[in-house]
């Protein structure tokens, strides 16, 4: 008899299912894809940045207010116990910057190898291409689920034991179907639409961790670079507590690199509600216009020759520094002194706070994660069980629960796969 019904092979699923099993429960796991780990296989451009070395409490404050949610999950399952854990099954991981903690190799298909054969140990049962259409319950108590194959499992045991053939039967069901990015890996919001079946709500969803559009076209001279430790701050006095700090990558029609991918979060819900949100950014590392000024006083003392460009190039790359001067209608050949006290001022204020327009993104095309999902508040947070449906529970993005970039959202799915697919909590 199964005891257990995972349903998605991502990085929560596998988790779950594999705690399940060490617990000694017969468990089938589900995916709609051919393989398993698709979407694990992408994260961080094949890298798979596991997690990060953050304290307990500070990976938890990171995720905002609703971070405190996943307390009891990271308590029980943090960084250094995912580390113990990737261990034991035969991966090293590093943490090459001091921060960030990655397989030994860094190729994810180190993770999804160690995964897989770690449930080949247990004996779990795992379908691919197998899609879940439907929750089965009773008295609001979880039953099991029904299945629209892809291809044909007739050959299976497993159908056999169960009196449908697209009929599974548990006591326990976990949703672990990730979020709606990259539809290109089988993300589809199933796991949203399964949830609410059966009485769960959904909040609104936004495409998060991608790149951004601009208004401004300057911006497409300036791909050649990439910008360390930029912030971006949004420029509307309502939302201005909102800024990120991060490198910064110009595109042909915008911009990326990693301080975007956790600014696009607070930005993709703002752009539902208006045309435009205008940002500033500091692309000189913090210095605000008293530190330029000095700054550029220094390098004169050292060579009375700068031209305005090159005096803007000990500051930024060369492409960007002829677009601020472009910008300022600062002459880039001329001396900074023989500039008009408008341009450079207006050349100044530009290298404190850069302002730039954001008018679009991809959608979830383009987005890493979702922002938004089922509301923490139905959802117990000592189990991961539905407050709605008993035998029910969720692991990772499914949940209205996201963090910025740096191996947060993959522990979170470390960590809740693990909880959710304990018995014993």
């Amino acid at each position: 008899m199964i005891s257990v019904i995972v349903i998605g092979a991502g990085a929560g699923g596998m988790m779950s299912a594999i705690i399940s099993a060490r617990e000694g429960k017969h468990v089938l796991l589900l995916e709609k894809l051919p393989k398993i780990g698709a979407k694990l296989k992408a994260t961080g451009g094949g890298r798979c940045n596991l997690t990060n070395t953050l304290s307990n409490e500070e990976f938890i404050a990171s995720f905002g207010r609703e971070g405190r949610f996943m307390s009891h999950a990271i308590d029980r399952f943090n960084a250094q116990k995912l580390q113990l854990f990737f261990k034991e099954i035969g991966v090293e991981t590093h943490i090459p910057d001091g921060f960030r903690v990655f397989p030994v190799g860094h190729n994810s298909s180190t993770i999804i190898n160690a995964l897989r054969a770690e449930m080949d140990r247990l004996d779990i049962e795992v379908l691919c291409s197998q899609k879940v259409t439907k929750l089965l319950y009773e008295d609001k108590k979880i039953r099991g689920v029904s299945i629209k194959p892809s291809v044909p499992m007739m050959q299976k045991s497993l159908y056999r034991e169960n009196c449908n053939i697209e009929n599974f039967y548990a006591d326990k069901v976990i949703i672990a179907t990730g979020g709606m990015g990259y539809p290109v890996l089988g993300a589809e919001g199933d796991g949203y639409s399964l949830a609410q079946s059966v009485g769960h709500t959904t909040t609104t969803l936004y495409p998060a961790m991608m790149p951004l559009k601009t208004k401004e076209r300057w911006v497409e001279n300036c791909r050649a670079d990439t910008i360390a430790k930029v912030e971006l701050r949004v420029d509307i006095k309502k939302y201005k507590k909102l800024h990120a700090k991060g490198d910064l990558i110009f595109t042909k029609n915008g911009i990326r690199g990693p301080v975007v991918l956790d600014f696009s979060r607070e930005i993709t819900p703002l752009l539902s509600k208006m045309d435009e949100v205008p940002l500033i950014m500091n692309l000189t590392k913090g210095m605000n216009e008293e530190q330029i000024r000095i700054h550029f006083k220094k390098e004169l003392q050292k060579n009375q020759n700068h031209t305005t460009l090159s005096l803007v190039e000990t500051l930024l790359p060369t492409a960007i520094s002829i677009e601020l001067c472009h910008l300022a209608k600062a002459t880039t050949e001329s001396t900074l002194g023989k500039l008009s006290p408008q341009a450079k001022d207006k050349l100044i204020k530009l290298l404190a706070w850069t302002p730039l327009t954001i008018n679009g993104h991809d959608g979830f095309k383009m987005a890493m994660i979702t922002r938004g999902g089922i509301p923490l508040k139905e959802i117990d947070h000592k189990t991961m069980q539905s407050k709605i449906i008993k035998g029910l529970y969720f692991c990772g993005e499914v949940m209205n629960l996201d963090g910025p970039c740096g191996g947060y959202n993959l522990q979170w799915s470390f960590a809740s796969g693990h909880l959710a697919g304990s018995f014993y909590v």
